[in-house]
């Protein structure tokens, strides 16, 4: 396309990059100002960057956002870009961006009024991981909002309806303890971008630009069937706060569906900051990974407090990039493990911040009402390219997080002979796991018993939780298995308890 001598449409938005190319922020700061805008704004960018030229409609190729005219006058230049068609774009009525949902300078939320505590649960309490399949229309549900084609409250109408099933599943298949199968998060950690004030989802292809060999990371997401144009990254662009709930609507809606115990997942203090710092994005905001990680602590406590004041049974704080920290070592370098894109030190370095961090958010709770998941990756059925190793260099980490539950994978060859667990402290529980999420057959019910006997065996039944190794669908557009099979693992493993009980007449 060739430059105009000016635009025949009038923008909606407007900003100048200066001099900034998109390797170096320019597309963050247009995933910025477009985001809002309904489909079909406009959205002026000004540049004096001659490579924009090039670049910036290559990207609204891959984005699919029109290109509808630029200018150029000397260094300065000017494009106007439309979000989606522009025959999305009323004729009649201008388009205006929506208004935040989150102001800026929004205080925190007041902990709610606090509910009576709920029972412990009991010895071999039967539970799913978190994310379960989310119906096809879900899907398509949950993309419509985040491009801004579905308002918030239709979106949520429909999550319900896909939470009342994942919850009629797990009462089908007789689990202790009820999640919400994450039916309303794109993924199980990136979400907290759409709830966090200052943040929002960013598309991995925007930020191909910002790795040091884009090629061999779209290479990558090829291989783990993450799509980059389908997966959306946190992008950070003023100090994190929390003026909504991160989860906690999750659990008000499933209690209206169950009286069950109720299980609310959430990302780590160390996955989200090594999800949130990247340099380019959050360092125009903050000093250091430290200065960040401590926001999201304070984040993260002030939900903890509410989930443990409205009864939630369990809080589980899902850290698996620690298994890529000591199985991968130092990174110069980028990786999609899981969506930490930041770099890092160390492994003896990064094992103790991430253990720093989460006695940070768990200091002066009930113990027994927290728990840690660690995996080794769970975005694709393929186990060669999760990584493999036990457990062991991570046990003594793991021993030092004051928790009171650690819901680790049993089942999967990677993870080693359980035994290593037995290092874990004798007065916390261990969820073990007894199916295999990606195995897309459904276990035997003799060879489940077999597992949670050998486990009784090293920890004692009355310590034991059981559940499949993962999540069902850590990312929303690529689950692991059918929502058929996710509801038969689960009630092979009530199955497999019912028949060990019955043996070892446990009560």
């Amino acid at each position: 396309m060739d430059p105009t001598k000016q635009h025949t449409l009038p923008p909606d938005v407007a900003f100048d990059g200066g001099d900034l190319d998109c390797g170096n922020g320019l597309l963050l700061l247009i995933r910025k100002h477009i985001d809002p805008l309904p489909r079909g704004g406009l959205l002026e960018i000004r540049s004096t960057e001659i490579s924009v030229d090039e670049d910036l409609p290559a990207w609204c190729r891959m984005t699919k956002n029109d290109l509808i005219s630029w200018t150029k006058e000397g260094k300065q230049r000017s494009f106007l870009v439309c979000k989606g068609s522009l025959a999305e774009r009323a004729s009649s009525v201008p388009a205006q961006p929506k208004a935040s949902p989150t102001p800026v300078d929004a205080v925190p939320l007041a902990p709610r009024e606090p509910m009576p505590a709920p029972p412990p649960l009991p010895a071999l309490a039967v539970t799913s991981m978190g994310s379960w399949p989310r119906p096809r229309w879900m899907v398509d549900a949950m993309h419509a909002h985040v491009q801004g084609r579905l308002d918030e409250a239709t979106f949520q109408e429909t999550a319900d309806d896909a939470v009342r099933l994942i919850a009629a599943a797990q009462q089908r298949a007789g689990a202790t303890m009820y999640t919400d199968g994450e039916q309303r998060r794109d993924s199980y950690a990136s979400f907290v971008a759409t709830r966090l004030d200052n943040c929002q989802l960013v598309p991995l292809i925007d930020l191909l630009p910002l790795v040091e060999d884009p090629g061999a990371f779209e290479a990558e997401l090829r291989a783990l069937d993450v799509p980059a144009a389908d997966v959306r990254h946190p992008g950070v662009f003023g100090r994190i706060r929390r003026s909504r709930p991160l989860v906690a609507h999750e659990f008000d809606f499933l209690r209206c569906v169950t009286s069950a115990p109720i299980k609310v997942a959430l990302p780590g203090p160390y996955l989200l900051t090594r999800t949130m710092w990247m340099d380019c994005i959050a360092d125009n905001v903050y000093a250091s990974r430290e200065e960040i990680a401590a926001d999201i602590v304070r984040v993260l406590r002030e939900e903890l407090a509410d989930l443990i004041n409205v009864g939630v049974s369990l809080v589980q704080f899902d850290e698996p990039v620690l298994s890529d920290v000591v199985f991968s070592g130092q990174k110069s370098k980028r990786s999609f493990m899981c969506g930490a894109l930041s770099e890092t030190e160390g492994p003896e370095h990064e094992l103790a911040f991430a253990r720093d961090l989460i006695n940070a958010v768990v200091e002066g709770f009930p113990r027994e009402r927290i728990a840690v998941h660690v995996c080794r990756g769970n975005w694709t059925p393929d186990e060669s390219v999760a990584l493999a190793g036990s457990y062991a260099p991570l046990v003594p980490t793991l021993a030092s997080m004051k928790v009171g539950a650690y819901l680790l994978e049993a089942c999967t060859p990677r993870a080693g002979d359980m035994a290593l667990l037995q290092k874990l402290p004798a007065d916390a529980r261990i969820g073990v796991g007894v199916v295999n999420q990606k195995q897309r057959a459904i276990e035997p019910v003799e060879e489940i018993v077999a597992r949670i006997a050998r486990a009784a065996d090293l920890f004692g039944a009355d310590r034991l939780l059981l559940h499949p190794d993962c999540g069902f669908a850590t990312f929303a557009d690529n689950p692991i298995c059918s929502m058929q099979i996710a509801e038969g693992k689960l009630a092979a493993i009530v199955q497999a308890v019912q028949r060990f009980k019955a043996s070892a007449r446990v009560a």
